[in-house]
């Protein structure tokens, strides 16, 4: 592993631990939970099937 993969990985995990602590914040029960990130999950997956229909590639 380099040094950016690993910096990747920290940063990664800090987001979810910043998004987990503001979920919990909300004290929104587990099924509202689950069906809010099946939602953002189905708008993502949705966004990237339209993506690669047009053909969008990230620029390398």
């Amino acid at each position: 592993m380099n040094e950016a993969s690993i910096l990747s990985i920290i940063l990664m995990l800090g987001w979810l631990v910043l998004v987990g602590s503001a979920m919990a914040s909300f004290r929104l029960g587990w099924s509202k939970m689950l069906k809010l990130a099946l939602v953002w999950l189905a708008i993502f997956v949705g966004l990237f099937l339209i993506a690669d229909l047009f053909g969008a590639r990230l620029p390398t």
